[in-house]
Parts: C-alpha cells; structure tokens; sequence
C-alpha cells in the first residue's frame, strides 16, 4: 500500500474530479470499481456514452503533467477492468463507451483538466 497522506490526497482529487463531472453533465455509475486486475476510479455516463475515467494527480508539473503518466501498460490494466465491468453489468454491453483522463494539479490553487476520449483500446499513443 502506498503513503497514507497519498491516498487521502487521491481521494480528495478524485471527489475534486467527481464533483467537475458531475457540473459537466455527467451521471455516476461506479466509484472506485475494482477487481483482480486493476480499478477504475470513476465510471459515469456522458449522455449515452459509458465513460471510465482515470484521475491523475501531481502536485507540480515540474517533471510530467498528470495527463501524460496514463501510459500504455496502465491503460490496458483499465480498459481489461472496463471489460470485466461490462461482463457484470450486462445492461452496459451496447452502450458507446470511452476512456477519459482527468488530471488536477497543483498543491493549492488546483487545475482540472478533462480529456475526454484519452485512449482507445487499439491505441498506440503515450
């Protein structure tokens, strides 16, 4: 387990993260979603579209934006998690569905920035 001031930091960002969303239009569906193979932080319905969302946290961008640290081996743990979501939650299975990041920064004046569509299961960027 990481640093205990971490996961009170994360959690505060992703309610951060959940409250933008949620002024943005978006519906929660799942917090916190996990299973053997990983965990997605937020799942939510933008309209019809089903949208698993990774929030990021950095402090400072003085070495990597938040955006920029979902990088390809993360990015297959949550879309395998998103798989096994759809396996138990059937009524999901024909919805479109999209993978977002939002990343918030800085230790007191922080920055949301919501990059919808972020990766594709067939992507290759990062």
């Amino acid at each position: 387990m990481g640093h205990p001031a971490t996961g009170i930091v994360g959690r505060r960002a992703e309610q951060l993260a959940y409250g933008y969303l949620i002024k943005q239009g978006l519906s929660p569906v799942a917090r916190n979603f996990r299973c053997r193979g990983g965990e997605i932080d937020l799942i939510m319905l933008d309209g019809d579209c089903l949208t698993f969302i990774e929030v990021r946290f950095r402090a400072t961008t003085a070495f990597t934006p938040a955006s920029h640290t979902v990088d390809r081996h993360k990015q297959r743990k949550i879309i395998r998690t998103a798989a096994y979501f759809i396996t138990r939650n059937r009524r999901y299975a024909t919805f479109v569905m999209r993978f977002d990041v939002v990343a918030i920064e800085g230790s007191e004046a922080m920055t949301i920035e919501w990059i919808a569509d972020a990766f594709r299961p067939n992507d290759s960027t990062f």
